[in-house]
């Protein structure tokens, strides 16, 4: 079986919206639809939302994501989002023998 896991990177410290990742849209926060699209799709296998903010993480968790706290250093404006990726991939154990591909996915 081929198995998909999405990365949702959500930074906590925006300059324009801070939080604008957990801000509330039509009753929800943005970062919801992201989770929610993720976890209804059919290829998708698990859903990995990686930020530094721990009301993030647990809005990432409320809505049933597995959430993963990165650095500081790799949330940061300047911040790629390849270091990221390769921090989440770096930080599952047995990534090669679980999964076949990555999805990424932006809450904004």
């Amino acid at each position: 079986m081929i198995r998909f896991f999405s990365i949702i990177p959500a930074r906590g410290g925006s300059k324009g919206i801070p939080k604008k990742n957990i801000y509330p849209l039509n009753g929800k926060p943005l970062l919801a639809y992201t989770i929610e699209a993720s976890l209804n799709s059919k290829y998708i296998t698990d859903t990995i939302v990686s930020s530094e903010d721990q009301d993030i993480l647990k809005v990432a968790e409320s809505y049933r994501a597995t959430a993963m706290k990165r650095p500081e250093a790799l949330s940061r404006d300047e911040t790629l989002t390849e270091p990221v990726i390769d921090y989440v991939i770096n930080s599952i154990q047995d990534f090669k023998a679980k999964y076949d591909y990555i999805v990424l996915l932006q809450a904004t």
